[in-house]
């Protein structure tokens, strides 16, 4: 009885089996070896099938060794080659997901290049727009205090060239930002160091800079988000970490261009900051690396302050 019953769950199981693969056959644009998978699976089936006969019938007596045998021989060549055909479905799979990662890499390349471009627009505006009307604003101010007034004019007539001035100057480093004109025409490192220097102006945190490429230039994409990569570190640095120093190695090794950074600040969890919103910083960091084809490397813990290890092939 025990026997039976086994028998009939194998033809259950195997039955389910053959007609999972029959519908796989479709979905692998009928590959071969879903198809003789198929075959196989259904022939076991049968197998099964002839040996539960003699329990139903007990007059039933076959040529069950014969038929065994053949239908023994069948599953094995027919599931043997399938599996030797499996592979193209394996190799199939394995162009997909190289496919998948190139468009990633195209549609994130696509934003980035959009979001510049937006950078630029806006910079333009806010230099040659809205620059000169200030410019004009200025002068019209100066030429102003160049008449009599009396102590209170004066004085609210030199609050307002110092406001306007404080606005000029704010709407030049805004615009640098958005379009740094240092990396466009002197490169990386140059414009890194220029916005290091920037910082350290401040007095609120030591930025330690060194560079082995001097003024040699690069593929402006790559420049631009290793720019933009260092300034976001910094920026983070600078607004949760607490630290008093960073240091920054910027320097090329053959045709490996590696960014080494740290910090000396609380440092945090890195498996807990980054299944929260605050890590998106993090992976957006990692996906613009690997746009360029290059690897991003972070390590901190707490109290152990923050470092980062950036390659790109150039």
């Amino acid at each position: 009885m025990a026997t039976f019953i086994a028998l009939i769950i194998a033809i259950l199981l195997q039955l389910i089996a053959a007609i999972i693969a029959v519908g796989l056959i479709k979905k692998t644009k009928f590959n071969i070896s879903w198809i003789l998978i198929s075959i196989g699976l259904i022939f076991m089936a049968i197998r099964r099938f002839f040996e539960i006969m003699p329990f139903l019938f007990e007059d039933f007596v076959p040529e069950t060794e014969l038929i065994n045998r053949w239908i023994g021989i069948t599953i094995s060549v027919v599931i043997s080659v399938g599996i030797i055909f499996i592979r193209k479905i394996f190799k199939f799979l394995g162009q997909a997901q190289e496919e998948n990662i190139e468009y990633e890499k195209i549609v994130l390349a696509a934003i980035i290049q959009t979001e510049e471009k937006e950078r630029k627009r806006f910079a333009k505006e806010l230099h040659d727009g809205l620059g000169p009307l200030l410019s004009t604003v200025k002068m019209s101010m100066s030429a102003l205090s160049q008449i009599e007034h009396d102590e209170k004019s004066k004085k609210i007539i030199t609050n307002t060239e110092h406001v306007l001035n404080e606005a000029i100057s704010s709407i030049k480093e805004i615009s640098n930002n958005l379009s740094p004109h240092i990396l466009n025409n002197f490169g990386l490192a140059s414009a890194t160091n220029n916005f290091c220097n920037k910082i350290n102006q401040t007095k609120k945190i030591n930025i330690d800079f060194k560079s082995n490429i001097s003024k040699e230039r690069f593929n402006s994409n790559i420049e631009l988000i290793l720019y933009r990569v260092v300034c976001e570190l910094i920026n983070n640095t600078t607004t949760h970490s607490g630290a008093q120093n960073i240091k920054i190695n910027l320097s090329r090794y053959s045709k490996i261009l590696t960014i080494q950074y740290s910090d000396d600040g609380k440092g945090f969890d890195i498996e807990r900051i980054e299944n929260t919103r605050t890590g998106m910083g993090l992976s957006n960091i990692k996906s613009r690396i690997k746009s360029i084809n290059g690897v991003c490397f972070i390590e901190s813990s707490e109290g152990n302050g923050f470092n980062a290890l950036i390659k790109v092939n150039v």
